[in-house]
């Protein structure tokens, strides 16, 4: 009798702690989500509460709930908005790939190109965008292109890096390895040199996805009739301040959701690399 009270309480025993385990297991992950959202919930309860008590005039800070009503009036113009910002956001974000991959490659290939293509990539980087963007505007026209061309030049140049950063990096033994194989300088990139800088790729690719939306927006400052950026414009030209909040916030959430989405591409393709990005 003695020993089966003991089994029965060690298996109790047992069950509490799988269950404290599996409780830890499922806080460690959810607090990612729950923690963030709580401290943003009180910042939010404390501009609302700070609005109210100090009578702030609307078109100076409108409250949260303001933001919300005049949203949700607004719904089908800023939803509309949203579609041209994110439609000029890929774009931009498409063409920084497809130019930032090949000037990667030359630079990491030889100190020659890279003495010669680096200097040119600063020099577009040390011009502020918003200096630069009605230039663009003059010689292409207030059409999307221009907008797409003002979002590539924010969103390539931490892409670039970023590549060749990881190109260059590669274990030398590696190297030496497939060279002793005789693997041709395709081969070389392509199995060696590609895969060890795929951490560094996602590095830039979400890098390079948040800056996409900052070029889109400074784009549709200068010109444009449509777009998150000029509902921004309109709505502080006119002091519909809670107006143009809306914009801001749909802004950000745009921007996480395609952050997130470049993180769910790596884990999903290349969970290896994820996790070197976890562990780093």
């Amino acid at each position: 009798m003695h020993n089966e009270s003991a089994t029965i309480f060690s298996a109790r025993a047992q069950t509490k702690k799988a269950r404290r385990r599996r409780l830890r297991a499922l806080w460690a992950h959810a607090r990612t989500v729950v923690l963030p959202l709580l401290v943003l919930l009180i910042l939010l309860l404390a501009w609302e509460a700070g609005v109210r008590a100090f009578n702030i005039p609307e078109f100076v800070l409108p409250a949260p709930s303001r933001i919300w009503q005049a949203s949700v009036v607004a719904r089908d113009v800023i939803f509309d908005n949203m579609w041209s910002t994110l439609r000029t956001t890929l774009w931009g974000f498409l063409a920084s790939i497809v130019v930032s991959l090949p000037l990667a490659v030359l630079i990491a290939s030889s100190p020659l190109l890279s003495n010669s293509i680096y200097p040119l990539l600063v020099l577009t980087q040390s011009v502020p965008k918003v200096a630069i963007a009605p230039l663009i505007v003059v010689a292409v026209g207030a059409t999307e292109t221009s907008r797409v061309i003002v979002a590539f030049l924010v969103a390539f140049f931490p892409l670039v890096i970023s590549v060749a950063a990881g190109l260059i990096a590669t274990n030398p033994e590696l190297i030496e390895l497939g060279r002793s194989l005789r693997a041709t300088k395709l081969q070389e990139l392509w199995h060696i040199r590609l895969p060890f800088a795929v951490p560094f790729v996602f590095s830039g690719l979400k890098l390079s996805i948040t800056f996409a939306v900052t070029g889109a927006v400074v784009g549709e400052f200068v010109a444009a009739d449509k777009g998150l950026g000029y509902q921004i414009l309109s709505g502080t030209a006119f002091f519909k301040t809670a107006f143009a909040f809306g914009a801001v916030v749909l802004l950000s959430v745009m921007g996480i959701v395609l952050f997130q989405a470049v993180v769910l591409a790596e884990r999903l393709f290349f969970p290896w690399s994820s996790n070197e990005s976890g562990n780093a």
